[in-house]
């Protein structure tokens, strides 16, 4: 997409896994698992080449389990999180992560909100402590929450108003997804933060942030047998809440027909083509299919639109994707002409190589090096702790299990060029796609 809001560095590791080398595949890679009393899942990802471990806590709940007229809640109380408890000042966890020799962030996406620190193994007790304090005891005062408020009205302007492709990029989730709660940006319109308050935050805490709805990912120098009895310690006390909300995330209708937006700006310099579809949901049996498709029409340099399109002259870059969700996530691709190449003219030509792909399906060699890709793509993933523990996050927060994530490098695997095909022809034909189009400003 042109831009992914706040959650664009979390959702791109939704990228599946193909079968990796037995080496990646030892027990040093397995997830481990365990469940509190309360109810707080924790999913150990061991990585013992240094001693340092990322503590990531995912909760079931983002952008899209907001009320009409509430957009912008889930991402305000992230800010918010980092304000004062019972126990600590305002600043003092940064300070504290900042002392220990840490990092530490948070994101929100349409499916979850999740709060991350990496630090040194033995500095791990007393971060979880502050974890569990800020979990139940978040005060919130008002002299905190305006001035919070003013941050992400400040963000909203810098990082989408004044930026043409993301303003675009929500012009087309809003055409994308009508009716559904994917349409409304995660850091939500500029009207509706500027009227969020502190009881709006404090209600938000109150409704979906508990032990129960929460996953404790860890990823670095530890083992299941380590982290229990220091979660034990830090989360164990915390009372489950019975009166917690669930998530009841409506389906993704299929469009009506097809259409198109555009924007234009004198600060764009690139003219820039985009075919969105709606594509598949995690878990969904043929989105590892589709996954494939995607790489070989527009993953990379070996890919079909870049061989015919980059290495022919009609265009500068293409990009073709596929971002699965809770939901049914989009698939695209993006095409930017080269100098002299009328616009209609190169998407003519993208739309004619995307139809001749959906008819005859992937080579037998396209087929195998889009699968290698996508197992080199697991592995370096692998080499990183914070990435993993988003991989693991994002799908166990989608309601998948352990088993089921595993099972995924299987499927990437085992599609065929016949499953290629299928998907591609089941999601990209017909009448359910939004054209962009991100234009200078006419003369």
């Amino acid at each position: 997409m042109f831009r992914w809001a706040k959650a664009l560095p979390i959702l791109t590791v939704v990228a599946l896994l193909s079968a990796a080398p037995a080496s990646a595949q030892s027990d040093n890679w397995s997830p481990q698992t365990f469940t509190l009393s309360n109810g707080l899942q924790a999913v150990v990802l061991p990585d013992h080449r240094a001693p340092v471990v990322t503590h990531m806590m995912w909760y079931r709940v983002g952008s899209a389990d907001e009320a009409p007229g509430k957009a912008g809640l889930a991402h305000f109380l992230e800010h918010l999180m980092f304000k004062a408890t019972k126990t600590l000042p305002a600043g003092e966890y940064f300070r504290t992560i900042s002392r220990n020799g840490g990092q530490a962030n948070a994101g929100t996406s349409y499916d979850f909100t999740n709060y991350h620190f990496r630090i040194a193994k033995d500095r791990l007790p007393q971060m979880m402590r502050m974890e569990a304090d800020r979990m139940v005891n978040l005060q919130l005062a008002e002299d905190e929450v305006t001035p919070e408020r003013n941050v992400v009205l400040g963000e909203r302007r810098q990082s989408v108003d004044s930026q043409p492709a993301a303003v675009l990029d929500e012009m087309v989730w809003a055409r994308l997804y009508p009716g559904h709660p994917y349409a409304i940006p995660v850091i939500g319109p500029e009207n509706e933060i500027a009227a969020l308050s502190r009881e709006d935050a404090l209600g938000w805490s109150r409704e979906w942030y508990g032990p129960e709805n929460a996953i404790l990912v860890v990823a670095g120098d530890i083992t299941a047998a380590e982290l229990e009895p220091l979660a034990k310690d830090a989360y164990g006390a915390i009372a489950p809440r019975s009166d917690l909300k669930r998530r009841v995330l409506p389906e993704v209708k299929p469009l009506a027909a097809s259409g198109e937006v555009r924007h234009s700006d004198p600060k764009v310099r690139q003219v820039v083509w985009q075919r969105t579809w709606i594509g598949a949901a995690l878990g969904q049996p043929d989105a590892a299919a589709l996954r494939v498709g995607m790489q070989v029409l527009g993953g990379g340099r070996t890919s079909r639109l870049y061989r015919e399109l980059v290495e022919g002259g009609e265009a500068v870059s293409v990009h073709a994707w596929s971002h699965e969700m809770e939901a049914r996530g989009p698939a695209g691709l993006t095409v930017e002409p080269a100098q002299g190449v009328p616009l209609e003219v190169l998407k003519s030509r993208a739309v004619a190589i995307v139809d001749a792909f959906i008819a005859g399906g992937p080579t037998e060699e396209e087929l195998a090096r889009a699968k290698k890709t996508l197992a080199a793509d697991g592995v370096f993933r692998r080499d990183n702790q914070v990435e993993m523990a988003n991989w693991y996050g994002v799908q166990l927060t989608a309601g998948l299990t352990l088993e089921e994530i595993a099972a995924r490098e299987a499927k990437i695997a085992d599609v065929s060029a016949a499953d290629v095909r299928a998907a591609m022809k089941r999601y990209l034909s017909g009448v359910n796609n939004v054209d962009a189009l991100l234009l200078p400003e006419a003369p």
